[in-house]
């Protein structure tokens, strides 16, 4: 009676395996994410559903690896302690196979450093630091948008045919607003030696003192204002630029201020004639940004902000990455990630090799008010692979692995 005793416990056993696995197999996919939800609402709450509305659309056609994808989500309020904090409940806690988000460059830097420590792939969707895949860089970290560096390129061109020579530069004291500063006068001053920076407005993030920046510029005489000021901070420099009358007879650059997140607040008193970068989604008529769109206005009843964009596309990126690598697995991630191509909303992109950026582009044109709102005109669609470092600089940039 023994033997068959065995044989039935055998068979039990493997028919306990084989639902273990069948199982297992249909677990979801958790993936983290993480941002700063209550510090910066007016780009990630339009990110948030556009991360959702992709997931939505990836679960609809089977999730991935025959497994649904869920994202947990968790708030880092802005500061990179905090984004460390919660990157590691996502890591150790729920057991997270990736980590995606970030909003700020300084908790974009932390989580870039946490990536590298822990092993763990981390897809940048939203930081702008250059840090991040070149001094910083490294091969666990992954980044969606365009960098600073590559968004004052894409301005340049606009910028020296201004032949303007007496510059003012206002931005927020931290890694971002510092970064697109340098740049800028680097490569401006490489176009036009003779240029000069007049005044230098280094504000406290989300603390502007409006009316004293905007009288210190004034002071200065400047024949063009370079401005890097985003989100609440845009909106009272603009206000109090306005009521001085700052802006007048001053041609004005201005990273982000075409993003219908910054711009529509303004109403009708957002600025005219600035050149810009943004997102003209109402104006931009290409097939993938029409279905986008379209998708978007009808499950949310609103219109896309960029953030809408980058939170889509992110969530598709690690869709696409993990069907490539065909696994979990960190190493075969990070070689899918590695020249992956993703279709977005502006157009395929590729996940540069050399340093794992993206060769997202963006939209740069002028401002202008119609119908008593901000919107932009004249504007191109500007590759992201056409303001690029050459290889040898990134490779003197980037740490070696």
């Amino acid at each position: 009676m023994s033997a068959p005793i065995n044989v039935l416990r055998a068979l039990f056993v493997l028919a306990g395996i084989c639902l273990g696995t069948q199982a297992s197999a249909e677990d979801p996919i958790k993936i983290g994410e993480i941002n700063s939800y209550k510090a910066q609402p007016a780009f990630l709450e339009p990110y948030k559903k556009g991360y959702e509305m992709a997931l939505e659309e990836i679960n609809a056609k089977g999730g991935v690896l025959g497994r649904p994808l869920v994202v947990i989500s968790r708030d880092d309020n802005g500061t990179p302690g905090d984004s460390v904090r919660v990157a590691e409940e996502l890591v150790t806690g729920e057991k997270v196979s990736l980590l995606f988000g970030g909003f700020l460059s300084n908790t974009g830097l932390a989580l870039t450093d946490y990536a590298k420590q822990h092993h763990v792939l981390y897809l940048a969707a939203e930081p702008l630091t250059d840090k991040i895949v070149w001094q910083e860089g490294n091969r666990y970290t992954f980044r969606l948008r365009p960098s600073t560096y590559m968004q004052v390129a894409m301005l340049m061109p606009d910028v020296i045919r201004l032949k303007k020579k007496r510059w003012a530069l206002v931005y927020p004291n931290y890694e971002y607003g510092q970064s697109a500063v340098a740049t800028f006068k680097k490569l401006l001053l490489q176009a036009q030696p003779d240029a000069e920076f007049v005044a230098d407005q280094a504000t406290p993030l989300g603390k502007v003192d409006a009316g004293a920046v905007v009288q210190a510029i004034a002071d200065a005489k400047p024949d063009a204002i370079f401005n890097v000021l985003f989100g609440a901070d845009l909106g009272k420099f603009v206000r109090e630029g306005n009521t001085r009358g700052l802006f007048e007879g001053r041609e004005v650059v201005s990273l982000l201020t075409g993003e219908p997140e910054y711009l529509d607040p303004l109403g009708a008193e957002a600025p005219s004639g600035w050149i810009v970068t943004g997102y003209p989604w109402y104006a931009i008529t290409a097939p993938d940004n029409t279905r986008f769109v379209e998708a978007y206005r009808k499950k949310y009843n609103d219109y896309p902000r960029l953030g809408s964009v980058v939170g889509y596309t992110a969530m598709m990126t690690v869709a696409d990455a993990i069907r490539k690598a065909g696994s979990l697995d960190t190493e075969k991630l990070i070689m899918a990630m590695r020249g992956l191509q993703v279709q977005t909303p502006l157009g395929p992109i590729t996940y540069r090799s050399q340093d794992d950026q993206s060769t997202m582009g963006t939209f740069v044109g002028r401002t202008a008010l119609k119908d008593g709102k901000g919107v932009m005109v004249d504007f191109r669609y500007v590759d992201g692979a056409a303001v690029q470092p050459s290889d040898s600089d990134v490779k003197s940039m980037r740490p070696a692995e």
